[in-house]
């Protein structure tokens, strides 16, 4: 990491994502934020609608981003906010969204995810639920919406992530956990991981055609993510952390995304990890404080990233 060229901004852990979209007029801008109708997503959803963007919710319950979709329109006043039924671990709704997409694509924010599945859950294809949802959904995603971003000519994607990454690599060897033992948070981890990796190899890839890609750490909100993280399966010292830990608004936690999704303080940037609305700093560096955990080497390797594209092309029967 190149830490003399690290992208820093105005704003901090306590930005909110009204404040750092202040100013910016997105009319005329079309927008995706996935799992719009719940947590980050809703706040993601109502930034980028305020600013005057046309905004998708492409969620897994349609009857409730319907009733977000109103909310929006109702404080914003703004009418364009539409939903599409997506569900990230169902390959069919992904095609069906990507085919039924028309026109440019200016914005897209892979924000929906799952969390620390306390049991290992695999989808009808045999991967691990969290990299199945959390990575493997949003690049096939990406991949059937590649076109209009290209002809939006100067297209982001966000790319939602976690420190969790820090719990673990992408194990090429054994991704979907079908020979080592199953444990919740390294299986998050390496989902959270693979959504880094994306977006340094998607910026790669396709920053010829106008569209740059980061990935987003956006601290800790008490929202529906953590559902897993109750009650008596939980372990103590899990159960502690989250007890203690120095949770933020859902407009602060909405704030890093917006930013990269929308401010003209980032244009250009790609392929790199944000936290605090500022690119990381390395982790474990002796300047890394407060609830800053920095990004880790094995996110941002870009022949991780490159082999994760292939696995991930391979595993789609995209090759």
């Amino acid at each position: 990491m190149d830490t003399q060229n690290r992208v820093t901004t105005p704003f901090h852990r306590e930005s909110t994502a009204g404040e750092v979209i202040a100013g910016v007029d997105l009319s005329g801008k079309r927008a995706i934020v996935t799992g719009g109708a719940s947590g980050i997503g809703v706040e993601t959803a109502r930034a980028l609608a305020a600013a005057g963007a046309e905004v998708t919710l492409a969620v897994r319950n349609v009857e409730a981003g319907r009733r977000v979709a109103a909310e929006i329109t109702a404080g914003t006043g703004n009418a364009d906010i539409r939903v599409a039924p997506l569900d990230l671990a169902d390959r069919a709704t992904i095609e069906a969204f990507t085919a039924a997409w028309q026109g440019p694509l200016h914005i897209l924010v892979n924000n929906a995810g799952i969390m620390a599945l306390p049991h290992l859950q695999r989808t009808p294809e045999g991967w691990e639920m969290q990299f199945a949802t959390n990575h493997l959904g949003h690049f096939a995603l990406a991949l059937g919406l590649h076109d209009a971003l290209a002809a939006a000519g100067d297209a982001r994607i966000v790319a939602v992530s976690s420190s969790g990454h820090l719990q673990s690599p992408v194990v090429f060897d054994d991704i979907h956990y079908d020979h080592r033992p199953y444990d919740e948070w390294s299986a998050y981890g390496q989902s959270k991981t693979a959504i880094v990796l994306f977006a340094v190899e998607a910026t790669r890839r396709w920053a010829a055609d106008g569209i740059t890609a980061n990935a987003v750490m956006p601290g800790g909100i008490r929202t529906n993510l953590q559902r897993h993280q109750t009650g008596a399966h939980v372990d103590p010292a899990i159960k502690e952390i989250f007890d203690n830990y120095p949770w933020r608004t859902v407009e602060q936690g909405a704030a890093t995304s917006v930013l990269l999704a929308a401010s003209p303080l980032v244009q250009g940037i790609g392929g790199r990890y944000f936290e605090n609305c500022n690119e990381a700093k390395p982790a474990g560096s002796t300047d890394v404080s407060g609830d800053e955990a920095g990004v880790a080497a094995h996110a941002l390797d870009p022949q991780a990233a490159a082999r994760l594209w292939d696995a991930s092309l391979e595993m789609l029967d995209r090759r």
